[in-house]
């Protein structure tokens, strides 16, 4: 017998999204989510036992709004990911191993050990390098878009930002630009319910994040953001319609941030009573429901593929932790270019 169990929820909470996605298809995405939890995981452990380097933002409970959204790109499309969107990375195929290397400072990191967390890219997996400031992204994302709709590329750009982030210039700029210019763009609005501690009815006086969209004259979704099939089809739906000519797509992903904004913030401004109710709609809980019995999952099934994602994880951790740390003489090299 296996050791996995599944939770059961109800069944208001079940996901009753229709997909075209195969059952292997599904299964991946399942992989992805618990990749993503699991690695979020061993780095907070990490970070207690002080071998991480500043800070860890991870993305507990939103895993399906960046999973979900990047299983939909193609293989040319770029992304900017936000720092709780760790789950786009492994999607892009980025290597566990040097993500977790990256917290750790190590030379086998993307930066080298030049920066910390998942301030990184990597151009050749079509991955643009966050930084703190949010929103920022999309501008360049605008650039990547242009660049594509000039070159006649059938490519698309999508990031995400937050709720707090959407009053942010760089949104407003970023989003006119991709409205007025009819670009390949695809951004995500992850409304999580909290900037830091500052709930979302103090962000925004409009009932809902996606009718900004409506001030640009481009479309606007909202989606469930815990459903990461309604996720995907939502996604794919805008990915194809930008990469065929007809513009940018706002999407407002519902979700909720599961911990504080960082290890460091004990998450006491969060009602217990709503975290609560947050925590009866969790992506992965929800997706195994739906995957055992619309997909006749096994528990078995759902061991192995468990059993998979923590020898991931384990492997990426001894690897970092054994990895070298840079080298002094190599500061100034690869900073901007050689």
């Amino acid at each position: 017998m296996a050791d996995f169990k599944l939770t059961k929820i109800a069944a208001k909470y079940k996901i009753k999204t229709k997909s075209s996605l195969s059952r292997e298809r599904k299964l991946e995405l399942y992989h992805f989510m618990l990749l993503t939890r699991a690695l979020d995981d061993r780095i907070a452990n990490l970070y207690r036992q002080s071998k991480v380097f500043g800070g860890v933002y991870g993305g507990r409970g939103e895993e399906a709004t960046a999973v979900g959204a990047t299983f939909a790109l193609e293989k040319d499309d770029v992304i900017a990911p936000m720092i709780r969107n760790a789950g786009a990375l492994y999607v892009k195929g980025l290597d566990p191993k040097r993500f977790l290397a990256n917290f750790l400072g190590k030379v086998t990191g993307p930066s080298k050990g030049k920066d910390g967390n998942t301030h990184f890219g990597d151009l050749e997996l079509g991955i643009f390098a966050p930084i703190s400031m949010l929103s920022a992204m999309i501008p360049t994302c605008c650039g990547a878009a242009m660049t594509f709709k000039m070159r006649g590329e059938k490519r698309v750009a999508l990031t995400w930002t937050g709720d707090g982030a959407s009053s942010l210039g760089d949104f407003h700029e970023g989003i006119n630009l991709a409205a007025v210019q009819n670009l390949p763009l695809v951004l995500f609005i992850q409304n999580n319910q909290y900037a830091y501690s500052t709930p979302t009815r103090l962000n925004c006086v409009a009932k809902d994040f996606v009718d900004k969209a409506v001030g640009y004259g481009i479309e606007g979704v909202q989606v469930d953001g815990n459903d990461v099939l309604a996720v995907y089809e939502v996604a794919k739906k805008a990915i194809d319609k930008a990469r065929n000519g007809g513009g940018p797509t706002l999407i407002e992903s519902i979700t909720m941030r599961m911990k504080g904004h960082a290890e460091h913030d004990d998450f006491f401004y969060v009602p217990k009573d709503f975290y609560n109710e947050w925590l009866k709609k969790d992506p992965i809980v929800r997706f195994e429901n739906y995957l055992h019995e619309n997909e006749n999952v096994t528990l078995d099934e759902f061991q192995k593929l468990n059993d998979k994602v923590k020898d991931i994880v384990d492997e990426a951790e001894k690897f970092a932790l054994e990895s070298p740390y840079p080298v002094g003489e190599d500061a100034a090299k690869g900073v901007y270019a050689d």
